[in-house]
């Protein structure tokens, strides 16, 4: 198994860090962020794909949190951690559906709400990890690697 972690921004521009959207949300999105990001994620899927990888590989998009249903002064989004849209393709993950949904104005939860540790367990089990897993600390105590419930209405 390996984990490999992209983290995207422009070098040397007042843009950096990028996906720190608080002013300017919508141009900055539309202009720089959402078209270099969907055809960087369809090309590794199709690519993953292509090559017999995707039933084996797990892809997860995701950020900290969301952002805040309101723009505020700067025409910017703030941080927000009651509404989060997260991505999972490959590794048994149903293809081409959506699991659960915000409210009209993207503030709160409004169908099948999931916990970030049951974000954590659905991941931890598409990559083959068992349920009761236990890991210890430096002193040898031991610690459950997750205490959440994976999200089976996702799984193909």
């Amino acid at each position: 198994m390996a984990l490999v972690t992209v983290y995207w921004h422009y070098e040397g521009t007042e843009m950096s860090p990028v996906w720190d959207t608080h002013d300017d949300y919508y141009p900055h999105l539309r202009n720089r962020l959402a078209p270099p990001t969907d055809r960087a994620v369809a090309a590794l899927l199709e690519d993953l794909g292509e090559r017999g990888l995707l039933d084996d590989t797990l892809v997860v998009c995701m950020g900290e949190f969301g952002r805040t249903p309101k723009v505020n002064a700067q025409g910017g989004r703030d941080p927000w951690p009651h509404v989060q849209s997260v991505l999972l393709a490959g590794a048994g993950v149903r293809g081409g559906s959506a699991y659960g949904s915000s409210d009209r104005i993207g503030a709160g939860p409004a169908e099948k709400p999931v916990a970030p540790h049951d974000l954590t367990a659905t991941v931890l089990h598409l990559l083959g990890v068992q349920p009761d897993l236990e890991v210890h600390d430096r002193t040898g105590r031991p610690l459950r690697a997750c205490d959440g419930t994976p999200v089976r209405g996702v799984f193909a």
